[in-house]
This record gives C-alpha cells, structure tokens and sequence, in this order.
C-alpha cells in the first residue's frame, strides 16, 4: 500500500471517530479533543498491524539446522491485544515451547509470531491456536506448546467488573501429547 493510500485510510479512521465521539455526546470541536480523532486512528492502525504481516515469514527469516532435540522455551512474552467482541484491551504473558526436529528459530521470532497475532483483534483462545499452528506448520517440531494468560478489560472496566481475574488457554501438539512432557513444561514456566 503506497503512503498516500495509507494516509487516506487514517483519515477514512479518524473521520469515524470524530463522529462516534459526537454521537457520544462530547464536542468534538473542543481543545482537548480536536486531535483525538486522528491519534485513535493511528493507535487501531498499530495495535492491528498485525494483519499485515507475515508471522510464517518472520519465523522462516531465522531457520538453522540444528541437532538439539529437547525442549525449548521462550516464556514471559509480554503482549497486548484487542478482544473483537467489544474492541477493549486484553493483555498478559505467552509461553512457547518446541521440541524441535533438526530446524530451529531464532528465540525472538517466537517473540515476533506472538506479537503478530496479537496485533490483531483477537480472541485468547484463538490467538493460543494461531500461535501453536504457525510454529508446528513452519518448523515442523516433534510438538508445540503454548500457554497464555491474560487480563481481559472487556471483563473488568465493564460487565462483571472482576479486577482480579485471570484467563488462562492451553493448547499443544504432538510430543506434548505426553502428559509428562506437559507437566515438564509447566513446571519450567513456573
């Protein structure tokens, strides 16, 4: 996409949001708010780059063959996200795990599928699933698994109101069949 056509789109944005802010009953012509249009746009656009990037291509950037056949963890991956149902904040931590099969990545490639992903609107459940998948389709390891646990805003600025809850997805291929190998993994996260 050219830059003029970028620019277009995030004028098309911020057009909306000058008028979901006028429906909302604020005056949009206000010091405080004559820029607010244009900053929400810019900020979706980059909290959901992601649909424009390659999270295979990024992992495939960085692939060595390698004998190591244990497991290999990269845990605490701090992200943030946007929940689709009601386009609020959701945030937290991934852990990955592979054991890979002669091809190995460079550890923050993981980081870089997480943060691609997430930069998306997004639903924890399937963000755990589209990690997993990405991983197991481009490296082909004898098993992935990913472990995620976030805070949702959607459930505590609104609705239910929980300040304290945590959500927690799971989901896993493979050698992490293996209940001890999932155990291992859990334990090593901890």
């Amino acid at each position: 996409m050219n830059k003029e056509s970028v620019e277009s789109k995030t004028v098309q944005i911020a057009e909306h949001y000058n008028k979901i802010i006028e429906l909302l009953g604020e005056d949009t012509q206000r010091e405080g708010l004559l820029k607010t249009p244009l900053r929400v746009a810019k900020a979706m656009e980059f909290m959901t780059q992601g649909y424009h990037q390659d999270p295979e291509e990024v992992l495939r950037s960085a692939m060595f063959h390698e004998e190591y056949q244990q497991m290999v963890i990269v845990k605490d991956i701090e992200f943030f996200s946007m929940c689709e149902h009601h386009m609020l904040p959701f945030f937290g931590k991934a852990h990955v795990a592979y054991i890979p099969n002669k091809t190995i990545t460079g550890l923050s490639k993981i980081a870089r599928v997480v943060d691609i992903y997430s930069h998306r609107l997004q639903l924890q459940e399937r963000l755990t699933m589209q990690i997993k998948e990405c991983i197991q389709k481009t490296l082909n390891p004898m098993g992935v698994m990913v472990v995620i646990e976030a805070q949702h805003m959607c459930m505590q600025m609104r609705g239910v109101q929980k300040q304290h809850s945590v959500t927690t997805t799971s989901d896993f291929t493979g050698a992490f069949q293996s209940a001890k190998t999932r155990e291992e993994f859990i334990n090593l996260i901890k």
